[in-house]
């Protein structure tokens, strides 16, 4: 497993200082043992949580339960009663893949995501788990792992060069709770200079009814390519909640943008009916990242493409 911060410690160095106003000549060979210099602890060493959000973890787990109670997070992937077809495929991918749940955000003031075309990735996504104080070692290390293979699906599906990385990573995955707004600030800082107030405001201090979030970012010099992306997810959250903001925030940030009610089975929709990535969705990435669909292209001019793509997935004649 991979935990992304832990930086390591600097190695001490032992100078020999000579002897100053000394007649005597030094005839032992040995030479005293340097004392040890002890390891600077890590920045996002284990700290306990606080009450607060212990409470905070208790909401979640009641939310979680509620929904599980009602039948909502399921797991199964869709069966019978979610049958859907190449049409039904190709209308949602258009309204997940070409629009945002919001197009006005911009992670750095002066790139912002235009609405009715396709925004991707083109360069290799380099995506890095990183823990915030706050987050429990067996959480970690339970959460890099599902990071880590989740990472390696999002990479079959697509065909595009998608990895878990130690260092140098374009694609950052927050693990953070409420006590962690300061580390969170400083880590956003050093990422992204350039980074958005209102973005930084909304990363560090979530409203309660903010699961997760993510931000994809391009350059103005080609507004349609993805090139850095960052993902928060709250170490409060319940087990399933956690595993289900990780499937939809990482697929959504390769540029799966945005939710429709009309989507269905798919964790692509508010509704929280289905927690885990469903083989719609699966379908929905493979065609994001299909070569006959390039970024920036208009939904308009890629809606007979898309039919073509859809149907081939699907196995329906064309």
């Amino acid at each position: 497993m991979r935990l992304s911060v832990y930086l390591k410690p600097l190695l001490g160095f032992v100078s020999l200082l000579a002897l100053a106003n000394c007649d005597e000549t030094l005839t032992s060979s040995v030479v005293p043992k340097p004392r040890p210099v002890a390891a600077a602890p890590a920045p996002n060493a284990y700290v306990p949580a606080s009450a607060a959000s212990q409470d905070l973890a208790r909401f979640y787990q009641r939310v979680e339960r509620d929904l599980q109670t009602r039948g909502m997070l399921r797991v199964d992937g869709g069966n019978h009663d979610t049958p859907y077809d190449a049409d039904d495929l190709a209308r949602n991918f258009e309204a997940i893949a070409f629009y945002s749940e919001y197009p006005d955000h911009a992670v750095t003031a002066p790139t912002q995501r235009t609405d009715g075309q396709l925004s991707r990735w083109s360069v290799p996504v380099r995506v890095q788990a990183e823990f915030a104080p706050s987050v429990a070692p067996a959480a970690r290390e339970k959460d890099a792992a599902e990071v880590e293979a989740f990472t390696a699906r999002l990479a079959r599906l697509t065909d595009h060069p998608i990895s878990v990385v130690n260092r140098k990573a374009n694609f950052h995955v927050f693990f953070a709770g409420k006590d962690d707004s300061a580390y969170v600030v400083q880590r956003l800082k050093q990422l992204i200079p350039g980074i958005s107030t209102p973005s930084l405001d909304l990363v560090a201090n979530p409203r309660a009814n903010i699961d997760c979030l993510v931000f994809a970012s391009p350059t103005s010099a080609a507004p349609f390519q993805f090139v850095r992306a960052v993902t928060l997810i709250r170490t409060e959250l319940p087990d399933l909640t956690r595993r289900s903001c990780i499937h939809e925030e990482i697929a959504q940030g390769l540029g799966l943008s945005n939710d429709s009610p009309a989507a269905r089975p798919s964790i692509f929709n508010d509704d929280d009916e289905f927690a885990l990535l469903t083989s719609h969705d699966e379908k929905l990435l493979t065609m994001l990242y299909d070569p006959r669909l390039k970024p920036g292209v208009s939904a308009e001019d890629a809606r007979p493409v898309v039919r073509i793509i859809a149907r081939e997935l699907m196995g329906q004649p064309l």
